[in-house]
């Protein structure tokens, strides 16, 4: 099974839209409950409580988890001095304590099959340094070192862990965000435009599939850098 997290609405509602279009098992998880045309259940990424009692619900109804999906992500743009530290506490518990949260529980799943996927994200804003968002990096940057290390505890157990980290995307994570904001980030890229989620979608079943065994530890930057 696929489990997705962040999937009430952008990139995480894409991923999971997509792979239960293609007939796969697609579990979707958000903090509020979501009417969608796949499998959700009601889950905070920030609560390592509730997610191992989804981990055992799910063993227990033959439901391993086989790829691991870590979308849900917030981000708030602030100057470092003056992002408020609830909002900086926030951001880091849900980018990369959920991320870390998700995957002590459910890559256990994988131990036991010895074979599975974990895909991360982060964003490009982590190489180029962007001004305003410096917690957000942060959190990010963390989620990436965090890839490439995982990566190496579980390899043993043929399974892989990579991150996705891509420049501007399409979804509503963007629509509060200046025109003006957005042009500078594409304009830095290698490749100077916005991402659909479709694009998103496609790097992440290449990274699902069995031709991708080889690849771990690695970021991936839609756009380039």
């Amino acid at each position: 099974m696929i489990l997705v997290t962040g999937a009430s609405r952008g990139i995480g509602s894409a991923l999971c839209t997509y792979f239960s279009g293609k007939g796969l098992p697609v579990l979707g998880l958000a903090r509020s409950l979501v009417h969608a045309d796949f499998d959700t259940a009601v889950c905070d990424v920030t609560d390592p409580q509730a997610l191992r009692v989804l981990a055992q619900r799910l063993l227990a109804e033959g439901r391993g988890v086989s790829v691991l999906i870590n979308a849900a992500g917030i981000a708030s743009m602030n100057l470092a001095l003056t992002t408020p530290p609830a909002t900086a506490e926030a951001i880091v518990k849900t980018n990369l304590l959920g991320t870390i949260y998700t995957c002590q529980q459910f890559v256990p799943h994988m131990i036991r099959a010895k074979a599975g996927r974990v895909i991360n994200f982060s964003t490009i804003a982590v190489p180029l340094a962007l001004e305003g968002e410096s917690v957000y990096v942060a959190s990010k940057a963390g989620v990436e070192a965090f890839t490439r290390t995982f990566a190496r505890e579980v390899a043993a157990f043929g399974i892989t862990v990579n991150c996705i980290a891509p420049g501007p995307v399409d979804t509503d994570l963007i629509k509060g965000v200046p025109d003006v904001k957005i042009q500078r980030i594409v304009d830095r890229q290698v490749i100077k435009r916005k991402f659909s989620p479709a694009e998103v979608c496609a790097l992440a079943d290449m990274l699902m599939s069995e031709s991708a065994s080889t690849l771990t530890g690695q970021v991936f930057h839609l756009g380039g850098v």
